[in-house]
C-alpha cells in the first residue's frame, strides 16, 4: 500500500515455506506531514502468532492516532511510543493468560514516528530498523536475542551469529511477561534518507549488502516490493514484512 503525502510504502508476504503469515503491520500519517509505522512478528503457534501480532498492531496504531498532537515535545513522542507498546503488552498478555490455547503467544515490535527530520523508534525483539541513503546503510536497532547477547559478550563473532542454531530465540517480546523492557532511539532522518522497518524474514534472508543494493537507486516506491522479492528468491523461509519511509 502507499500513502502519498509522506512517502510510505509497505508490503507483507508469507514467504515460500510458511503456510500462514504471522507478521502484521500498519502505517499512516498525522497532521503536519508526520508519518508513523508499526511492524510485528508473532510467535506461539499458528493461531497465537497471528492473534498476538494483529492485536499488538491494532493497540499501538489506535494509541498513536488517538494521542498524537502537533505540539508534542520530543520527550512526549517517546512517552507515546512507550505507552502504546506497554498497552499492547498488557492486552496480549491478558488474552494469552485467559485462553489456554493461546498460552505463550507473543510478538516482536518495531515502531516509529517520523517528523521534522527526526525518526523516533521503539522496539522489543529482533524486528529491525535501518537507515539508508544512496551511499550506505546502517542498522539502528539492536536485536533482543540470545545470539546478539553472545555477540555483545564477545563469545561469538557477528559472522558466527548469522548461522547460529539459536538465532531465532529472542529475549524480549510483547505479551510474554506482565512488564516489557522497550528500547528507544531518536535519530536524524535527513533528506534523501530512508527508514526501513522489517521483520527477521527479511534480515535473516537478505544481507545488509544485498539490502543496500536493492535500495541504493533512491526509488523508494519500489523498495518494499524489491526487498520482499529478494528474501523470497533467497529461500523465503519465514514471513516477510517491509515498511519504507522516505524523507
Amino acid at each position: 500500500m502507499k500513502v502519498t503525502a509522506v512517502k510510505i510504502v509497505a508490503k507483507t508476504d508469507k514467504g515460500m515455506i510458511r503456510e500462514s503469515n504471522q507478521d502484521a503491520y500498519a502505517v499512516g500519517e498525522l497532521p503536519g506531514e508526520v508519518a508513523w509505522a508499526v511492524v510485528c512478528d508473532g510467535m506461539g503457534g499458528a493461531a497465537g502468532g497471528n492473534i498476538a501480532s494483529a492485536l499488538a498492531v491494532k493497540v499501538i496504531s489506535d494509541k498513536i492516532n488517538a494521542s498524537y498532537n502537533e505540539n508534542m515535545k520530543d520527550s512526549s513522542i517517546k512517552n507515546l511510543l512507550d505507552s502504546a507498546i506497554t498497552a499492547a503488552n498488557i492486552e496480549v498478555y491478558d488474552m494469552a493468560d485467559s485462553r489456554p490455547e493461546l498460552k505463550g503467544m507473543g510478538t516482536t515490535v518495531v515502531c516509529s514516528i517520523v517528523r521534522d527530520n527526526q525518526a523516533f523508534i521503539a522496539h522489543a525483539g529482533d524486528s529491525r530498523a535501518y537507515i539508508a541513503d544512496k551511499s550506505s546503510i546502517k542498522q539502528i536497532t539492536t536485536d533482543h536475542s540470545m545470539v546478539q547477547a553472545l555477540v555483545d559478550e564477545g563469545k561469538i563473532t557477528p559472522e558466527e551469529a548469522e548461522n547460529h542454531p539459536n538465532k531465532n530465540i529472542i529475549t524480549r517480546a510483547v505479551g510474554v511477561d506482565k512488564k516489557i523492557d522497550i528500547e528507544f532511539n531518536q535519530i536524524p532522518l535527513n533528506d534523501e534518507e530512508t527508514l526501513i522497518l522489517c521483520t527477521d524474514g527479511l534480515s535473516n534472508y537478505v544481507s545488509s549488502n544485498e539490502l543496500f543494493e536493492n535500495i541504493s537507486d533512491g526509488q523508494y516506491y519500489a523498495f518494499a516490493d524489491r526487498l520482499v522479492k529478494k528474501a523470497n528468491n533467497n529461500g523465503g523461509g519465514d514471513n516477510i514484512t517491509v515498511v519504507a519511509i522516505a524523507n
